[in-house]
Formats: structure tokens, C-alpha cells, sequence
């Protein structure tokens, strides 16, 4: 295989949207990157929007230091610098070959090159340029943002040395954190050629059905999987001209013979909205706005004005999964049908072109257009002889490979087997799914055996060569009562069987905190005994974490809050994938970190003040990426950063092996803190933000509970298990108010925070 880390610096062609994007997750992943553009002064510009955009494309505001700018006139030389150089101009092929042609005359001989296109195929790019260009370049298709999107689509041509698709591929799983697919050199190539159908195909749907914009999202959204923009709300996340390009250039490229050609002729709606201007969210409004006076307001489809939203109270919008939604029958329902029979047998029909397989298929459309399920994998859930009765129903044609699948004989696309899980190829046999090297699951230790131990909310796993995985398994890896049981078990058996821990997860999220609604339960019904017991255990054991004898390595991604977050700040080390939100949230629910977050938020920031551990507590500060958790200290220098999610826990684990030999376990501190004036200190910073409207007056409550317990209580020499002693004392006393229990009661039933 090529070494991907020959790679050690980019040049992005381009300053755009895309291109300053792209330069600022190269950047984001610690490679030098150089950005050009016609002039400097654009590419600077193009840099310094990295900063004003949201969701920001920056992981952490230092990433904007490894970008240098210039322009194609002055810099184009410098291209002899970079191991890799991507392209991100205009979709306009004379442009792109052009410069092509400057490039081929600077670059280094073997230095990578790609373009970024969604839309031009490789072999037209490539026609009349070097053959030694041509041996060199492919197509690198991110999708937008570059930081958020996890897919990048790989296009390699006849001519593509097999080390630039190897290196390619290595470099933007490993350092960039994407879901690279192989897709085929043809139109739009996978999740465009699918997605895009998809968008037209819905809006033709909604209107034949007569459902409203927002009738259609709802429908479109949660019941099939899709993101809760559905079909109209997506198209003004994408851009309506955006889409148009797009269907334009397919319908120029594609067959006169394939089936998307019928609907790749805009509707007269979407030309009326383009001949307005209402684009979507980028223009100020598409098929949705916010008014002047900040209310949401939707495109009325019957008389193009605007009007507020309405509910949804169709019975299809509360489907529980494709099948359900199929089954029913109401207006949603059969525009479902509509919508997911032309796109599930569309993508059938034309699989086999644009990619080598469906696993392909199924991750370019979960990733690229956020799809819980791909095409082929929904069809599994709906059935697919009920889908081909509902096709033969209608008139229309089966694509061959549903009849394929259906002779078989499992009539399915993926199948569990002893050995793993299969997928059926088109070749109608069916073949192990690839794990990809250097990744870890839970459901691979699942799949192998049983658990170490376990219970109803954790679970212990043996992940080989001498170190156990702790896994949490309630709603959002809440933790409870029998979560605690399970660290005290694994403290046990971890000591006496394995080596190292890790703590970590299949699941996108590591863990949202405590189970929130059974610490309200126990409150309303007096039951602080239960209460005072449960925050005692877990202190008790992630303090046993903290000093156990054995290394213990957090391996967190998605949330890790209150709660969770405690967690990791209780782990000798994190490996955390690079999209982490951490952070001790305690106060939304009237609450403060009781689980020994207080303790650690002073303990890591003696050398600076604890105020700077305060204001992160009394903020409910939430880290936007592990970079930002860096500084608000969840992370330590001794914590390492992993960019594919999926190789979180394979990292965790060579993480632990590698402390195995050299660990030494720590001794609990003794700190001297000020006591009383301490807490009036900590305090006055509150007071302010509660004169100018910024906190509220039981947000002050809960900050002088924080401030008593950082402070130290009577002040002087305080140890850690004094700072826990405080902080269930402080803890037990907000939960017994009704102010903090109406806040717990409201996160629970809206998901957000009440400001009383």
C-alpha cells in the first residue's frame, strides 16, 4: 500500500466556498496547506471567511495558521512545493483544463493532482493534456462543508497509477476523516446521480399529491430516514440554482435513454422560483424564510406567497420506518410511495454503471446526503418482493437487479452470516462486507462472542492482547444506577484479568450525561437516600478510574456532556475523534457537576485560576471539536486526537497498550483553595451577566453552589474526596429545589434549557 504520510503538504487551487473549505480541513487535520486563487488578495479574503462562517469550517481558530495564500500569477511556482494539489475552480471545463496546463508546467514530477468537480467526468478533463498528468490525476469530489460532510468521492481513470488512488484514499480516510467511495467516471457519479433524481422526484411528488411544502418535509424526513429537511427544505440547503446546474448538466451528459431524462427538465415551479430569485437560504429564502419580523414562513405551493408554517397532522408523518410509511394510506403515504419507488428503482436500474458495488452506493448516500440508510439497505427494511409487487402494480419495469436479489434466494441485499455480515454483489453471489484496516467496532466483539460482563446499561467486552472495552448502552449512554453497578464490576475484573480499559462506543454519541428524568423522579418522591447513594458510587468509581492500577483510555465522540464528560476528565488519557462536544452542562438543569467535574475543573486549572474553570461550568460551555476541548482542558497534552470516527477505538486500544509498560498510577492531590472570599470572588463574576439579562436569577442560585464547592468550602488544604463531599452536599441541595426541578422538567420534555 502507498504511504499516505508522503503527503505532508497541500496546495487548494481556488479560495471559493468549496475551496477555502477544503484548505481548512487540511489544515484542521495538522498539514500545511498552500490556497490560491486569480489574486492574493482573493485568496486572503477566502481565508479569512473561514472565520465568520457557521457552522465553522475550523476545528480550532490556530488550524488558519497552516494556510498560506497567494495568487495564480505571483505563486503558481510554489506548486513545486506541494505533495498534492486539488483543484476547486470554476465547473467550467475550459477553465479547469487551462490551468491544468499552467500546473503540469510547475508541478513536481509524480506530485498528485485533483480536481474537485461534481459534475465533469475525468475523461474529459483529462482529453488533450500529458499522459504523465493523466497518470497522476483523478477526482477528489468533497461534498459541503468539507469539515461536516463525511464523504469524499474517488474517481480514478485508465491512466491513474494505482499508488495516487492508494495514497489518496489512505491520506483522506486517516488525516482527513472522510468515507472515501470508489465511484465510477460517469455523470454527477454516485450520490449526486441518486440524490439529485431524488429532490426532483419528491417535488413532481408533492405537487401530484397535493401536499403542502412542509406536509412533504415531514413525510420526507424522519418516517424514510432522510434528514428532517426532507425534499424542500434540502433544496434550499443546497441552493435551488445549485440544483439546476446539476440537472442541467446530467441531462446534457446522460443517455437520451436513461430513465432519470424525464424529470431532469425542471418543473414550472422551480423555474418560477428561479426567475425570482428564491434560491433558498443563501438568497434570503426559497421554499421556506424568516419573515421581518423573525417568524418562519413557508412558500405556499398553489399561490407562490408566503404564509406561516402549519402543523403536520398527517398520520404518515408519524410513521416508525419506511415499511410503516408504505403501509399506510393517506396522501403522505402515496407520495412516499411515488418518491421512493422511482428513486429505490432508479438507483437499481443504474447501479451497476456507477459504482462497483452496492455497499458503495449505500455509503456515498449516507454520507454524502445524510441518509440513515442507503438505497439498498432501505430496500431491505421495506421488503423487497413487497417493492417489486409494488413496481409490477404500477406497470413499471423491474430493474434486473432486483430480480437478481429476488433469485437468490434471501432476497436481500445484506444478510448476517456466522462469519460476518455479506452484501449481494452484482455478480448475484453473495460476498463478505471489507472491514476497513485499523478499525474497531463493538459489534465486532458482539458478533465474536459475549460479554465479559455486563448488565442492563453497560457492558465489559475483551478487545484482545490484554484490554477490555466498557461500553454504556442506555438511551444517549445516559448514565445510571446500574451503570455504576457495571464500573465497579469492571474496576474488579479489569485489575484481575486484563491489562488496560478503554471506555468507548459504537454509538454516535458517547454519553448525554445522567438519566436526568430518574434523578427527578427520585427527587419529587423524597427519595434523596437513592439520590446521595448514586452520586457517591459514581464518584467512588471514576475515582477508582483515575488511580486505578491498570492505564484507563476514553475513547469519546459525538456529546460527552455533564455526566459523560466527567467521565473522561476521570480517563488517564483520551483518544477522542476530532468532532467532540464535551462539556459540563450541569447548570441548564439547575444542577452542578456532581460526578467530580467540579473537583477536576479546579484541579486542571490551578496554574491559571479556577476562574477559568468557573466560567466553563457556569457557561454550560459545550467544545465545538476535540481541538476545543484541548484548550477548555477535557484534554490534556498527553491526549491524542483521531480523525475517522471509525478508528476511534482501534486507536484507544494501541493508545492503552502502548501505556501499559510504563504506567504508573497517581496519588489524589491536596490543594489550598480560599475559602469564603474565594466564593464571594467567583460570585461577583455572575452578578454582572445577571444585571445585563444574560443570566437568569437562578442561574446565579446555581453559580454560588459552584463557587462554594471551587472555593473549597472553609477554605485552606482541601483534598479531592473534601471537593466530592462538597459537591454531593451543593448537588443534593439544588435538587431539592423547585426551581432546579422545573428545569430538569422542561429539558425533558422540550430538550431545552428553561430560563428562570
Amino acid at each position: 500500500m502507498a504511504d499516505f504520510t508522503t503527503i505532508r503538504k497541500v496546495a487548494v487551487l481556488g479560495a471559493g466556498n468549496m475551496g477555502a473549505g477544503i484548505a481548512g480541513q487540511v489544515a484542521n487535520a495538522g498539514v500545511p496547506v498552500l490556497l490560491l486563487d486569480l489574486t492574493r488578495e482573493a485568496a486572503e479574503r477566502g481565508k479569512q471567511d473561514l472565520f465568520k462562517r457557521k457552522p465553522a469550517p475550523l476545528m480550532h481558530p490556530s488550524a488558519a495558521d497552516l494556510i498560506e495564500t497567494g495568487g495564480f500569477d505571483q505563486d503558481l511556482g510554489r506548486l513545486a512545493e506541494a505533495d498534492w494539489i486539488v483543484e476547486v475552480v470554476v465547473e467550467r471545463l475550459p477553465v479547469k483544463q487551462a490551468l491544468f496546463e499552467r500546473v503540469e508546467r510547475v508541478r513536481r514530477p509524480g506530485c498528485i493532482v485533483s480536481s474537485n468537480t461534481s459534475g465533469i467526468r475525468l475523461s474529459e478533463i483529462t482529453a488533450g493534456l500529458p499522459a504523465s498528468f493523466a497518470a497522476d490525476f483523478c477526482i477528489t469530489h468533497f461534498f459541503n462543508p468539507p469539515r461536516y460532510m463525511g464523504l469524499l468521492e474517488l474517481i480514478a481513470g485508465p491512466a491513474t497509477r494505482a499508488e495516487v488512488v492508494d495514497t489518496l484514499r489512505e491520506f483522506c480516510t486517516v488525516r482527513l476523516g472522510k468515507e472515501v467511495v470508489d465511484a465510477r467516471d460517469t455523470p454527477s457519479f454516485i450520490a449526486n446521480r441518486i440524490g439529485i433524481l431524488a429532490m426532483l422526484a419528491g417535488v413532481r411528488a408533492a405537487q401530484r399529491h397535493g401536499l403542502t411544502v412542509e406536509q412533504a418535509d415531514a413525510v420526507a424526513g424522519k418516517p424514510i430516514g432522510w434528514p428532517g429537511t426532507g425534499v424542500f427544505g434540502l433544496i434550499d440547503l443546497v441552493g435551488l440554482d445549485v440544483l439546476a446546474d446539476v440537472a442541467r448538466n446530467m441531462q446534457h451528459q446522460l443517455a437520451a435513454s436513461d430513465p432519470a431524462q424525464p424529470l431532469l427538465e425542471l418543473p414550472p415551479l422551480l423555474n418560477t422560483l428561479l426567475e425570482r430569485g428564491w434560491i433558498g437560504r443563501k438568497a434570503g429564502g426559497g421554499f421556506y424564510r424568516v419573515s421581518a419580523d423573525k417568524q418562519r414562513e413557508v412558500l405556499d405551493l398553489d399561490t407562490l406567497q408566503y404564509r406561516p408554517l402549519r402543523k403536520v397532522e398527517l398520520a404518515s408523518a408519524k410513521a416508525r420506518g419506511p415499511k410503516d410509511l408504505l403501509a399506510g394510506d393517506d396522501a403522505g403515504a402515496r407520495f412516499a410511495a411515488d418518491l421512493l419507488g422511482y428513486t429505490l428503482a432508479y438507483t437499481a436500474t443504474v447501479a451497476p454503471e456507477i459504482a462497483a458495488d452496492v455497499l458503495a452506493i449505500d455509503t456515498a448516500m449516507r454520507e454524502g446526503y445524510s441518509w440513515q440508510a442507503g438505497p439498498f439497505e432501505l430496500l431491505d427494511q421495506i421488503g423487497l418482493a413487497d417493492f417489486v409487487q409494488r413496481l409490477q402494480a404500477a406497470g413499471e419495469p423491474v430493474p434486473a437487479l432486483l430480480q437478481t436479489a429476488q433469485a437468490s434466494g434471501d432476497g436481500r441485499f445484506y444478510r448476517e452470516e456466522v462469519d460476518g455480515p455479506e452484501y449481494l454483489g452484482f455478480d448475484g453471489v453473495y460476498h463478505a462486507v471489507p472491514r476497513p484496516a485499523a478499525t474497531l467496532a463493538v459489534a465486532d466483539l458482539r458478533r465474536a462472542g459475549k460479554p465479559v460482563l455486563g448488565n442492563a446499561s453497560a457492558s465489559l467486552w475483551d478487545m484482545g492482547d490484554g484490554v477490555a472495552l466498557l461500553e454504556f448502552h442506555t438511551k444517549m449512554n445516559a448514565l445510571d444506577e446500574y451503570s455504576v453497578e457495571a464500573m465497579e464490576l469492571t474496576l474488579h475484573r479489569v485489575q484481575r484479568d486484563f491489562e488496560a480499559l478503554v471506555i468507548g462506543n459504537d454509538a454516535p454519541h458517547f454519553c448525554a450525561g445522567a438519566n436526568l428524568k430518574r434523578m427527578l423522579d427520585a427527587a419529587r418522591g423524597g427519595d434523596f437516600e437513592f439520590l446521595d447513594r448514586f452520586i457517591e458510587g459514581l464518584q467512588h468509581a471514576l475515582m477508582a478510574f483515575k488511580y486505578a492500577p491498570f492505564p484507563v483510555v476514553g475513547a469519546p465522540r459525538g456529546l460527552a456532556l455533564g455526566g459523560g464528560c466527567e467521565v473522561l476528565l476521570h480517563c488517564n488519557v483520551l483518544q477522542a475523534h476530532a468532532e467532540l462536544n464535551a462539556g459540563l452542562v450541569e447548570l441548564r438543569v439547575g444542577l452542578l457537576p456532581a460526578g467530580g467535574g467540579t473537583k477536576e475543573m479546579v484541579l486542571r486549572h490551578l496554574d491559571v485560576g479556577v476562574e477559568r474553570g468557573f466560567d466553563l461550568i457556569v457557561g454550560a460551555v459545550v467544545s465545538g471539536s476535540a481541538a476545543e476541548a484541548r484548550d477548555m482542558r477535557v484534554l490534556t497534552d498527553y491526549c491524542a486526537i483521531t480523525m475517522h470516527r471509525r478508528r476511534v477505538l482501534a486507536d484507544a486500544k494501541a493508545a492503552a497498550r502502548r501505556l501499559v509498560s510504563a504506567y504508573v498510577p497517581g496519588k489524589p492531590a491536596v490543594v489550598t483553595l480560599p475559602g469564603p472570599a474565594g466564593r464571594a470572588a467567583l460570585e461577583a463574576r455572575v452578578a454582572p451577566q445577571v444585571e445585563a439579562g444574560k443570566m437568569t436569577a437562578h442561574d446565579a442560585v446555581v453559580a454560588g453552589h459552584i463557587a462554594a464547592v471551587m472555593s473549597g468550602g472553609a477554605g485552606g488544604e482541601v483534598t479531592e474526596h473534601a471537593l466530592l463531599r462538597l459537591e454531593r452536599e451543593h448537588f443534593l441541595e439544588l435538587l431539592r429545589l423547585p426551581a432546579s426541578q422545573a428545569r430538569m422538567e422542561h429539558m425533558l420534555a422540550t430538550g431545552k434549557p428553561l430560563r428562570n
